[in-house]
């Protein structure tokens, strides 16, 4: 098990005034009034001293994470095998992929290693491109290849110092995203200083390097940001078209780097939909974004060999359905406030059975199974009936996939940005629903000017998507902690705009009617700066302390497992075992796998619970028939999941294998009545005591303190 143990060792100043958010006023005839010479140079200083504070934040949170990384592992000073461990489970599987093309003679036999690819699932032949998201690694390694620099820096080094300039892309685009909604960099300043201050909760980069999420999330907060851009009203035809390119070309690259691209895409399409059913953004803006959503995923489809996956996604059938319901129903928003509730609800069902029609038809044809572990998961997760099947209750058990924890929540509010997001996100989902309201019911009465403009201004095209957006992506972190991701960081951007915004404190400021113009200028500033001054003085001096402290990487009994693999065995060797582990045996070594960590293939998920037998109560022959089947060499156990005390009964491995096998688990504890004890012991724990059953068709052949690996004969 990898431990990390302690090493042995041989204020910023704001303009007065920055660019406001508010359109410039617009004349009668539709023009817009040239600024006078003072004010132009004023917004040129301002965007200058913004653009530097940007960059400058973006760089500081690249060398934080990476020292931290440093610091965590003496990454610089552990071996290489050690370095490689550090990547656990399904990092170091992709990690392979690019130590593969480097290693490779040519990047042709780079490239062709990869489609045609016999290592990483035995007895089987797949396409890496086609099933897994790895483009990035090949991009990479090429461009290690063809630069001069590797006399001066090793691949790995390359590799990670490329995903921590990432996080000062990621820092940027939240920064930029805040600024444009609030109108001042103050703003983003203050976002960026609670994504670094909420680090634990923001990010996990620095000891995560190669997952999925770390590439793709810097290309989805730039999209955010093309987007917030995009709906602002008053932009310019060229404008206009150069920023759905950077929409579309954000899209595609968030697309092309996670495997999960489609879902959030999904939750983001949802908002479109639900925000220009309520009339409160531009139809024709929404339903280009609704296109180069589709147009995007098609083009990563392309690349990746027409994967069926992406083809029989929700989202192309959610798009395309709503794109086809508008042409049914034309006149969706005309009438009074019951005739435009009875269309909208008309339309959505017309949506909802449109995509479930398109998604049923598009999997029929392409017989299309790999994500059904997905909706499994969900049915049971959601509460629709127990499930006995073995890939959902993997996921059900892992606190990855669980409810978000509530101390989450405490610690955000420490920093202030939780109590500063639900002020934020309470007054703004008050102004919604007014908003809503009106647009709905059509009126076209005259109102007070002073209430027109508290509504109008403060829920603006790209202010109502951010709302509609953090709602959906938190439901979708307090359901499953993994994602709290996508959510924290919009978090930092939504709750500092709020704080900087002239438009909420003056409709705050109206409902206490207590406004003045001097008044929202004076409050606009002063509170951000004051919480900006309240995390400095709290967490500088627990940030220069965690920068101090240094680690070093410990784990002897996985080093000395893969040093006796690369040693000992044949590099034809076929290894069976945990899907984490073996990930790592196939970065360390190069010896071929029975399964790994990526999950999105049935073929593959059934694979691995075939293999998992080693870990359940099945007779050494019917377990040595399995693993034989795969053209299995050597399998390694493991005793921390044969004798497992993570989770709880009912969670642990070999409780699931138990339950699928429709055995009675181990333990004190009820058993559903249906389930029968097995006629046979559990084998990792039976087949060390050497019995002739089990020494007829297995040889031990190396172990300590962690791991068993025994090597399977060969039966005529």
């Amino acid at each position: 098990m990898t431990t990390i143990r302690q090493r042995r060792v041989g204020k910023a100043t704001e303009a007065a005034e920055d660019q406001p958010s508010e359109e410039p006023n617009v004349k009668p005839d539709g023009k817009i009034p040239p600024d006078p010479p003072g004010g132009k140079l004023w917004n040129i200083l301002s965007i200058t001293v913004g653009g530097i504070v940007a960059i400058s934040l973006g760089l500081l949170t690249s060398v934080y994470v990476a020292t931290l990384h440093e610091n965590d592992l003496w990454f610089s000073n552990i071996k290489e095998v050690e370095r490689e461990i550090s990547f656990r489970t399904e990092c170091g599987l992709y990690y392979s992929y690019y130590k593969q093309m480097i290693q490779a003679a040519s990047i042709q036999q780079g490239l062709h290693g990869l489609v045609y690819d016999n290592k990483t699932e035995s007895v089987r032949t797949i396409n890496i491109l086609e099933r897994m998201n790895v483009y990035q690694e090949v991009f990479l390694s090429i461009l290690y290849r063809i630069l001069p620099i590797q006399q001066y820096l090793e691949p790995v080094y390359f590799y990670i110092y490329t995903l921590f300039g990432l996080q000062a892309v990621y820092v940027i685009a939240l920064y930029v995203t805040s600024w444009l909604l609030s109108g001042t960099w103050l703003s983003g300043l203050l976002a960026a200083c609670w994504y670094i201050t909420n680090r634990v909760d923001t990010t996990r980069v620095e000891f995560t390097i190669p997952l999925r999420e770390n590439w793709a999330l810097p290309f989805f907060a730039v999209q955010i940001a093309a987007i917030t851009y995009l709906l602002r009203t008053h932009l310019q035809p060229a404008q206009e078209r150069l920023t759905l390119v950077a929409v579309f070309m954000a899209t595609f690259l968030f697309s092309l780097t996670w495997q999960f691209n489609q879902f959030m895409m999904l939750i983001q399409a949802l908002a479109l939909f639900i925000l220009d059913c309520l009339d409160m953004l531009p139809t024709a803006k929404v339903t280009w974004l609704y296109i180069i959503q589709i147009s995007g995923l098609l083009l990563v489809c392309v690349l990746q060999f027409f994967n069926s996956m992406i083809l029989g996604s929700l989202l192309i059938s959610f798009n395309v359905s709503v794109l086809i319901a508008r042409i049914i129903q034309k006149n969706l928003k005309k009438g009074g406030l019951l005739s435009r509730l009875g269309k909208l609800i008309l339309h959505i069902l017309l949506v909802l059975c449109l995509t479930l029609l398109i998604n049923k038809f598009i999997k029929k044809i392409l017989n299309l199974e790999s994500d059904e572990h997905i909706f499994k998961f969900l049915k049971a997760k959601f509460g629709f009936g127990a499930t006995r099947d073995f890939d959902a209750n993997l996921y059900l058990c892992e606190e990855a996939f669980g409810l978000l924890p509530l101390n989450t929540f405490s610690r955000l509010s420490s920093t202030l940005l939780f109590y500063v997001y639900g002020f934020v996100l309470f007054l703004l989902t008050v102004a919604a629903v007014i908003v809503a309201f009106r647009n709905l019911s059509g009126s076209n009465q005259v109102q007070l000017k002073e209430e027109n403009e508290e509504y109008t201004v403060t829920l603006k095209p790209d202010v109502a998507y951010s709302l509609v957006h953090t709602v959906l992506f938190g439901c979708l972190a307090l359901s499953t902690m993994r994602m709290k991701y996508l959510w924290t960081s919009h978090m930092c951007v939504f709750a500092s705009f709020g704080l900087c915004s002239s438009e909420v404190w003056k409709l705050l400021l109206k409902c206490l009617h207590v406004h003045t113009s001097q008044r929202t200028q004076v409050i606009k500033y002063s509170v951000p700066i004051i919480t900006l001054l309240y995390i400095s003085f709290k967490f500088w001096p627990g940030i220069m302390d965690e920068l101090s402290e240094l680690r070093e990487f410990y784990d002897p009994d996985t080093v000395e497992l893969m040093n006796w693999i690369k040693s000992n065995t044949p590099n034809t060797a076929v290894f069976a075992g945990s899907m984490q582990l073996l990930a790592g045996v196939k970065l360390c070594t190069g010896r071929t796998l029975t399964n790994h960590p990526h999950y999105e293939d049935k073929n593959l998920r059934e694979r691995t619970k075939q293999i998992y037998q080693i870990y359940a109560k099945r007779s050494p022959s019917e377990v040595y028939g399995i693993l034989r089947s795969f053209g299995t060499d050597y399998v390694i156990l493991e005793d921390s999941i044969c004798y497992e005390r993570r989770h709880s009964r009912g969670c642990r491995l070999r409780d699931l294998l138990d339950v699928a096998n429709g055995h009675i688990m181990d333990g004190l504890g009820e058993n559903e009545p249906d389930l029968k004890p097995s006629l046979y012991p559990r084998f990792c724990e039976e087949i060390k005591k050497n019995l002739p059953s089990y020494t007829m068709h297995f040889t031990r052949v190396f172990q300590n303190k962690t791991f068993h690996v025994y090597k399977l004969a060969k039966h005529k």
